[in-house]
């Protein structure tokens, strides 16, 4: 048996700046609020501080419960909507180089949201580009 789960992509940087410069979506990164907003160095050489203009953060660790796992549902979609995550437009999610962003796309699978992406390049490759918007602070 084949699914097909169009709504489950991968994105690249070409349409991560596009969705980002549009708010069309909600661009969620996991990475530890201090990285998030520029004020802690990057682990890269070479990657400038901060992050993806418009984009929210929910730090992937928020998520989980003491033993690792996933907190509950209910929980879960308190998380988001406290990081000023609007759940009703079609979410990209990111990290430092796309691995944590899959624990977003986990949880958000989690709370029923399937409208959803991940950014394999996520900062490692956004960071990158001086070409790039970025902005620092909180979101």
């Amino acid at each position: 048996m084949t699914v097909s789960r169009q709504n489950h992509l991968v994105r690249d940087v070409t349409q991560v700046a596009q969705a980002a410069k549009l708010r069309d979506h909600v661009i969620i990164d996991a990475r530890a609020p201090d990285r998030f907003a520029g004020q802690a160095p990057e682990p890269r050489a070479g990657l400038r501080a901060g992050h993806i203009p418009g984009s929210r953060n929910v730090f992937y660790k928020s998520l989980l419960a003491a033993d690792g796992t996933l907190k509950p549902a209910k929980v879960l979609a308190e998380v988001f909507i406290a990081a000023g995550v609007d759940l009703k437009k079609p979410v990209i999610t990111t990290c430092g180089s796309g691995v944590t962003a899959a624990i977003l796309s986990l949880a958000l699978e989690r709370i029923g949201k399937t409208d959803h992406s991940l950014y394999d390049g996520s900062w490692a490759e956004w960071g990158i580009y001086d070409d790039l918007p970025l902005e620092t602070g909180p979101a």
